[in-house]
């Protein structure tokens, strides 16, 4: 039985295929479109799922959409009105959005898949997101926890999963609360990140990466725009806030008179802490960002923490699923992993929109259809793939020079003796990664013993802010020689760089370049099964070394997406400052030879 599973239209757009319950395929569209955070009808990711599983529409038994169109209709009708005349500069946009296609997505899948409607279901929102986590995870039972900005109505809920893998019992997904728009936890931390100079929807770990470099000085200022229970339940302040009634502005004036002025987009960011001799006015304005960049993210993951509490609570469980936006906030992960009351926590990887067509296939298939469970997400390559004559046929038709390596030995002993000169590594294999994460299939790869590898990358290579941090991939059974985290084996969100954890202070020296400046490091442990060349490097370096630690950034430029086709590789390391580009453990360009 296949199921396509597809999301769109507010933003990562994707699609997600399964059969007989298995993940298949998935991609974003971003990918494809190479527009980032495209939000567009995903017809190149669904293309892609059908074609990768040799199959045709026809095929399909059913495909769900992971939200219902109208019921979120309702919601942005009752708003506009509610808030009118305030909302009457965005009313008529809304409409056209809504007319022109957001309402007639029924209309479109069945026009582009040709098939019949009887075969098209949809989901709601959270619930795609609870089962994109719950049916993914190796749990039989869970507590399940979603946060976003908003799906239908709900921001954020709290549900209870059972799982049945032998045919003998069912499977749900049990809502036991949610909170509604306009009230959410994701749209007050958005807020913060217009306000800090970043694209909503975008700059989010913008703000996570600035936060440790502040103080939580005005956390009391935060708390005067929400309202929070000790079941973790919670109100916002709407006086401070414009988004019920603007498409584009999530804060208002008031917000403004109590932080002070924002921060210019774009602007340098440099503070005391960041650079000791440069104290004047700047600096100091910057330092104010920073720490309400602190504040922001430290409310944020006392806010989680006390919604994981309640959830636990309400289930009696000793393990967690998250989902939603507010789930990629690595450093709350790791948070509730170290002070919250479970033993184990599983966290979609594409914990954002882009895996809620996962979660709308697997609800249908486990849930409406009742079929048993029998698939773990153990790893997160589910993209497209190239072979290595597609490679070769690129390179010769543009007259790249390369050199060709049957051995992989040999590639993995010269890729480590680059790391160790100091020269930056583009590492491009096998099926590009699930969600927003390279895992080592479209990664860039750096040694993590020089500190000035952090300017290096951020500045010459990935042109982006130079306060941002660099996650370090590990081997699995090392991992807690370098970052307090005991039994990494059994921590999914470790894998899937979804947590952030301390690095002890004597091996801060030993990996600067992957350490933050609060002395963290947002880790991908890494397996030999699941990735058995990217392991090989890493593997290599620390046998040379002593440190089994690399440096791994995505493939990609600010503003772009991670690259997907051989092309779009090589265009990449064309114009970075990438030393090296290897392609499916075989081909390897330098810019010495070019």
């Amino acid at each position: 039985m296949y199921i396509l599973g597809i999301s769109c239209y507010y933003h990562d757009s994707a699609a997600a295929l399964i059969r007989d319950g298995e993940l298949v395929a998935a991609a974003e569209e971003e990918r494809f479109s190479r527009k980032k955070h495209d939000s567009g009808f995903p017809r190149n990711a669904i293309n892609f799922c059908l074609r990768h599983a040799g199959i045709t529409a026809d095929d399909l038994d059913y495909v769900v959409f992971y939200e219902k169109p109208l019921l979120k209709f309702e919601r942005i009708l009752m708003t506009l009105l509610n808030t009118w005349p305030r909302s009457w500069g965005v009313f008529r946009e809304a409409l056209i959005s809504w007319f022109n296609e957001k309402l007639w997505i029924k209309s479109e899948i069945l026009a582009h898949l040709g098939i019949p409607a009887e075969k098209l279901l949809f989901s709601e929102h959270h619930v795609s997101h609870a089962s994109s986590a719950f049916f993914t995870s190796p749990f039989d039972e869970a507590a399940i926890v979603t946060v976003d900005g908003v799906g239908e109505w709900a921001t954020a809920t709290v549900a209870y999963g059972r799982a049945d893998w032998d045919g003998s019992g069912t499977n749900e997904i049990k809502m036991l609360r949610e909170i509604r728009f306009p009230h959410s936890l994701g749209l007050l931390y958005s807020a913060f990140t217009a306000y800090l100079g970043f694209k909503v929807n975008n700059g989010e770990y913008k703000v996570m990466g600035m936060a440790p470099f502040g103080e939580p000085r005005y956390v009391d200022k935060v708390y005067k725009l929400i309202n929070v229970a000790d079941d973790g339940s919670f109100t916002l302040n709407l006086e401070y806030f414009s988004y019920p009634y603007a498409l584009r502005h999530t804060y208002n004036r008031k917000f403004v008179e109590l932080f002070g002025p924002e921060r210019v987009p774009e602007s340098e960011f440099f503070t005391p802490r960041t650079h000791p001799g440069r104290d004047g006015a700047t600096a100091r304005e910057n330092q104010r960002f920073a720490d309400i960049a602190a504040s922001i993210q430290r409310v944020t993951e006392d806010v989680m923490l006390k919604i994981v509490r309640f959830a636990h609570e309400q289930t009696g469980s000793r393990k967690l699923c998250m989902a939603g936006g507010v789930a990629l906030n690595s450093v709350a992960n790791g948070r509730i992993l170290r002070e919250g009351p479970f033993d184990e926590v599983f966290i979609q990887p594409a914990a954002g929109d882009s895996g809620g067509a996962l979660g709308a296939a697997l609800y249908a298939y486990h849930v409406l259809l009742g079929k048993p469970r029998k698939f773990v997400q153990e790893h997160n390559y589910w993209g497209a793939a190239y072979s290595t004559d597609e490679i070769k046929g690129f390179l010769d038709a543009n007259d790249v020079h390369y050199t060709s390596f049957d051995d992989p030995e040999k590639l993995a002993d010269l890729v480590v003796d680059s790391l160790m000169e100091g020269k930056v590594v583009g590492w491009f294999k096998d099926r590009f990664e699930w969600g927003p994460r390279a895992l080592g299939n479209r990664s860039i790869l750096a040694d993590p013993r020089r500190e000035d590898m952090k300017q290096i990358v951020n500045l010459k290579i990935k042109f982006r802010e130079p306060f941002r941090p660099f996650a370090p991939v590990v081997l699995e059974e090392r991992t807690s020689e370098f970052f307090e985290i005991e039994n990494p084996g059994k921590h999914y969100p470790a894998r899937f760089m979804l947590l952030v954890t301390n690095i002890p202070e004597d091996k801060r020296d030993v990996i600067p370049a992957v350490t933050h400046v609060n002395g963290s490091g947002r880790l991908q442990t890494i397996r030999r099964e699941w990735n058995p060349a990217y392991y090989r490097i890493v593997e290599k370096f620390g046998e040379a070394t002593g440190v089994p630690v690399l440096l791994n950034t995505s493939f990609n430029l600010r503003g772009e997406p991670i690259v997907n086709t051989p092309a779009n590789a090589f265009n990449t390391f064309m114009r970075s400052g990438l030393d090296l580009l290897v392609m499916n453990n075989r081909f390897v360009i330098s810019k010495e030879d070019l």
